[in-house]
């Protein structure tokens, strides 16, 4: 018996079973008060329903998320992604019909890697703090991208751009196999190369770090462009999957998603160790959310509110200090 009960703690404290369990929770009511929501059809085949539809749209913020999981590990936040975002996609969109197709998506992820190197330019060499400096990239990058798309929405019919976002392979939407693969080369770059004990060395204790040799700021500034890729990679998967850029909508509040997908992870915002498995879920749990609410016929205005309680919840089932007291009023309640 108290095998077992060191094997539950165990568990418990294990970082990945929270999301796990929220991804969980939120698929089970949907079993039981959504109908139809597990069916799938293959129609000219290729699968369809809404557990293919939730990991189609959970790609653009699950490949911001894995680069924002980078930056968080350093004590960073990155709250321009959704403008770097915009701007990625109003590049690639504008150039279409006058340059091939490949350099477009280069000229776009370029821009995005530009992008972040001007956030951890600002932050890592002339220490401004990550909010503030991320900030002034969000504010102004809508109205880079207004000016890039003369404040349109700029619409295309090309197919090969529209098949990054909107086509099928093997089945699947092709964005789930961009998102694989931004997520295992990411991981191959933690698992196998020292990147990953760098940054959760410098990131738990920037100091001592510093004293071993490592130079955090370069750190600093190559997590914040692979952040930037990151967003401009889902620049193009937004904008190829509705064949148009509005720099005015797209990618907006898209921010805060990865950054919930980033906490309900596992990843402290502290910094330090950092799960980009946890992250993936944590994506896949907002998605989930969000079409959930839909599903339920929730109103518009009402949905932010409710994600903010759930998230909260997951959050705090999450949380070490909370996950005491109450273990702490169940022992009191026990012995009174």
């Amino acid at each position: 018996m108290s095998n077992i009960r060191k094997l539950a703690a165990n568990v418990m404290h294990t970082k990945i079973i929270w999301p796990i369990t929220a991804l969980a929770a939120i698929l089970l009511f949907n079993l039981f008060f959504v109908p139809g929501f597990f069916n799938i059809e293959i129609k000219n085949g290729h699968l369809f329903g809404s557990l293919i539809d939730i990991l189609n749209r959970a790609a653009p913020i699950m490949v911001i998320a894995i680069g924002m999981t980078l930056v968080i590990a350093k004590e960073g936040i990155d709250i321009s992604v959704g403008s770097v975002l915009a701007i990625s996609g109003a590049v690639a969109i504008s150039l279409l019909g006058v340059v091939p197709l490949w350099m477009a998506i280069v000229a776009a992820m370029v821009v995005g890697v530009l992008c972040g190197l001007w956030n951890g330019v600002l932050i890592a060499y002339l220490g401004i703090q990550p909010m503030v400096g991320t900030l002034i990239l969000m504010t102004v990058g809508r109205g880079i991208a207004q000016l890039i798309t003369e404040g349109k929405v700029l619409t295309t019919d090309n197919a090969a751009f529209g098949f990054i976002g909107k086509g099928f392979f093997l089945g699947l939407p092709f964005s789930i196999f961009i998102a694989a693969f931004v997520f295992l080369f990411v991981l191959y770059l933690k698992k196998r190369t020292a990147l990953g004990l760098f940054l959760e060395a410098t990131g738990s204790n920037k100091i001592s770090s510093e004293y071993a040799g490592l130079e955090p700021r370069k750190i600093y500034l190559f997590v914040y462009i692979v952040c930037g890729l990151c967003a401009a990679i889902a620049g193009l998967l937004v904008s190829s999957n509705i064949s148009s850029a509005d720099a005015n909508n797209a990618g907006l509040w898209i921010e805060l998603d990865a950054i919930l997908a980033v906490v309900i992870g596992g990843t402290s915002m502290r910094g330090g160790r950092f799960f980009l498995a946890g992250t993936v879920i944590g994506a896949l749990f907002i998605q989930s959310l969000t079409t959930t609410i839909y599903s339920m016929g929730v109103p518009p205005e009402r949905i932010m509110v409710v994600k903010a309680i759930v998230v909260i919840v997951v959050s705090l089932m999450q949380s070490d200090r909370f996950r005491r007291m109450f273990q702490q009023k169940n022992k009191q309640a026990v012995v009174g």
